[in-house]
Protein backbone atom coordinates (compact mmCIF):
# COMPACT_ATOMS: atom_id res chain seq x y z
CA UNK A 1 0.00 0.00 0.00
CA UNK A 2 1.34 3.43 -0.95
CA UNK A 3 1.93 6.29 1.43
CA UNK A 4 -0.39 9.18 0.54
CA UNK A 5 -0.91 12.81 1.47
CA UNK A 6 -2.67 13.08 4.87
CA UNK A 7 -1.74 9.51 5.84
CA UNK A 8 -0.12 9.17 9.23
CA UNK A 9 3.64 9.11 8.76
CA UNK A 10 4.81 5.65 9.79
CA UNK A 11 6.61 5.55 13.13
CA UNK A 12 9.94 3.76 13.41
CA UNK A 13 12.96 3.39 15.63
CA UNK A 14 16.32 3.91 13.94
CA UNK A 15 20.01 4.33 14.56
CA UNK A 16 21.16 7.82 13.53
CA UNK A 17 24.26 9.97 13.73
CA UNK A 18 22.61 11.54 16.82
CA UNK A 19 21.88 8.16 18.46
CA UNK A 20 18.76 6.04 18.38
CA UNK A 21 15.48 7.83 17.75
CA UNK A 22 11.84 6.83 17.74
CA UNK A 23 10.51 9.02 14.97
CA UNK A 24 7.23 10.29 16.43
CA UNK A 25 8.86 11.03 19.80
CA UNK A 26 11.84 12.73 18.14
CA UNK A 27 9.55 14.86 15.93
CA UNK A 28 7.50 16.06 18.90
CA UNK A 29 5.26 18.95 17.85
CA UNK A 30 7.55 20.06 15.03
CA UNK A 31 7.24 19.83 11.30
CA UNK A 32 9.78 17.42 9.79
CA UNK A 33 11.54 17.41 6.44
CA UNK A 34 12.61 13.80 5.88
CA UNK A 35 14.86 13.62 2.88
CA UNK A 36 16.73 10.71 1.44
CA UNK A 37 19.72 10.06 -0.74
CA UNK A 38 20.72 6.89 -2.60
CA UNK A 39 24.27 6.40 -1.33
CA UNK A 40 26.83 8.16 0.85
CA UNK A 41 29.64 10.10 -0.83
CA UNK A 42 27.69 10.76 -4.04
CA UNK A 43 28.65 14.22 -5.39
CA UNK A 44 25.17 15.69 -5.86
CA UNK A 45 23.91 14.46 -2.48
CA UNK A 46 27.06 15.71 -0.76
CA UNK A 47 26.21 19.20 -1.98
CA UNK A 48 22.54 18.82 -1.08
CA UNK A 49 23.26 17.74 2.50
CA UNK A 50 25.67 20.63 2.87
CA UNK A 51 23.05 23.03 1.56
CA UNK A 52 20.47 21.68 4.01
CA UNK A 53 23.03 22.22 6.79
CA UNK A 54 23.32 25.83 5.62
CA UNK A 55 19.51 26.23 5.77
CA UNK A 56 19.10 24.43 9.13
CA UNK A 57 18.66 27.67 11.09
CA UNK A 58 15.93 28.84 8.72
CA UNK A 59 14.05 25.56 9.13
CA UNK A 60 14.43 25.79 12.91
CA UNK A 61 12.84 29.29 12.88
CA UNK A 62 9.82 27.61 11.28
CA UNK A 63 9.56 24.85 13.93
CA UNK A 64 10.87 22.32 11.41
CA UNK A 65 13.36 19.54 12.06
CA UNK A 66 15.56 18.08 9.35
CA UNK A 67 16.14 14.34 9.13
CA UNK A 68 18.26 12.68 6.46
CA UNK A 69 18.25 9.01 5.50
CA UNK A 70 20.30 6.73 3.33
CA UNK A 71 20.50 2.97 3.07
CA UNK A 72 24.12 3.13 4.21
CA UNK A 73 25.03 2.46 7.87
CA UNK A 74 25.59 5.20 10.44
CA UNK A 75 29.38 4.67 10.58
CA UNK A 76 29.52 5.57 6.88
CA UNK A 77 27.38 8.66 7.53
CA UNK A 78 29.79 9.82 10.24
CA UNK A 79 32.70 9.70 7.76
CA UNK A 80 30.57 11.33 5.08
CA UNK A 81 29.68 14.24 7.36
CA UNK A 82 33.38 15.18 7.41
CA UNK A 83 33.45 15.15 3.60
CA UNK A 84 30.26 17.23 3.42
CA UNK A 85 31.81 19.87 5.68
CA UNK A 86 35.01 19.92 3.58
CA UNK A 87 33.07 20.29 0.33
CA UNK A 88 30.28 22.65 1.42
CA UNK A 89 31.78 24.49 4.37
CA UNK A 90 28.70 23.60 6.44
CA UNK A 91 28.56 21.09 9.28
CA UNK A 92 25.68 18.61 9.21
CA UNK A 93 24.19 18.76 12.70
CA UNK A 94 20.82 17.21 11.88
CA UNK A 95 20.55 13.42 12.27
CA UNK A 96 21.22 11.03 9.41
CA UNK A 97 19.43 7.69 9.64
CA UNK A 98 21.31 4.53 8.81
CA UNK A 99 19.02 2.11 7.00
CA UNK A 100 21.28 -0.76 5.88
CA UNK A 101 18.40 -3.26 5.96
CA UNK A 102 16.25 -0.96 3.78
CA UNK A 103 13.38 -1.11 6.26
CA UNK A 104 12.61 2.61 6.51
CA UNK A 105 13.15 3.21 2.78
CA UNK A 106 10.52 0.54 2.10
CA UNK A 107 8.22 1.76 4.90
CA UNK A 108 8.16 5.19 3.22
CA UNK A 109 7.83 3.76 -0.32
CA UNK A 110 11.28 4.93 -1.37
CA UNK A 111 12.22 1.43 -2.57
CA UNK A 112 10.04 -1.40 -3.85
CA UNK A 113 9.42 -4.41 -1.60
CA UNK A 114 11.52 -6.60 -3.91
CA UNK A 115 14.62 -4.40 -3.47
CA UNK A 116 16.19 -6.93 -1.12
CA UNK A 117 17.06 -6.64 2.55
CA UNK A 118 20.54 -5.16 2.66
CA UNK A 119 22.50 -2.19 1.38
CA UNK A 120 25.51 -4.42 0.69
CA UNK A 121 26.51 -4.38 -2.96
CA UNK A 122 23.93 -1.77 -3.92
CA UNK A 123 24.90 1.10 -6.19
CA UNK A 124 23.37 4.59 -6.33
CA UNK A 125 21.50 3.45 -9.44
CA UNK A 126 19.98 0.52 -7.50
CA UNK A 127 18.74 3.08 -4.98
CA UNK A 128 17.63 5.69 -7.51
CA UNK A 129 14.16 6.00 -5.99
CA UNK A 130 15.72 6.83 -2.64
CA UNK A 131 15.80 10.52 -3.62
CA UNK A 132 12.69 11.71 -1.90
CA UNK A 133 11.58 14.61 0.25
CA UNK A 134 8.65 14.04 2.60
CA UNK A 135 7.25 16.88 4.68
CA UNK A 136 5.41 15.74 7.80
CA UNK A 137 3.22 18.03 9.88
CA UNK A 138 3.20 18.33 13.69
CA UNK A 139 0.20 15.97 13.85
CA UNK A 140 2.39 13.32 12.11
CA UNK A 141 0.51 13.51 8.79
CA UNK A 142 2.24 13.46 5.40
CA UNK A 143 1.85 16.91 3.86
CA UNK A 144 4.13 16.68 0.80
CA UNK A 145 6.01 14.00 -1.12
CA UNK A 146 8.53 14.61 -3.88
CA UNK A 147 10.68 11.99 -5.56
CA UNK A 148 13.45 13.17 -7.82
CA UNK A 149 15.30 11.37 -10.60
CA UNK A 150 19.06 11.15 -10.22
CA UNK A 151 19.49 13.75 -12.98
CA UNK A 152 17.65 16.46 -11.04
CA UNK A 153 19.06 18.48 -8.17
CA UNK A 154 16.58 19.14 -5.37
CA UNK A 155 15.58 22.72 -4.65
CA UNK A 156 15.60 23.05 -0.86
CA UNK A 157 14.91 26.78 -1.06
CA UNK A 158 11.53 25.82 -2.50
CA UNK A 159 10.95 23.30 0.30
CA UNK A 160 11.78 26.03 2.83
CA UNK A 161 9.36 28.42 1.15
Amino acid sequence: MSLRINDEAPNFTADTTAGEITFHDWAGDSWVVLFSHPKDFTPVCTNELGYMAKLAGEFKKRNTKILGISVDPVDSHVKWKEDIKDVSGHEVEYPLIGDPELKIAKLYDMLPAEAGETCEGRTPMDNATVRSVIVIGPEKKVKLQLTYPMTTVRNFDEILR
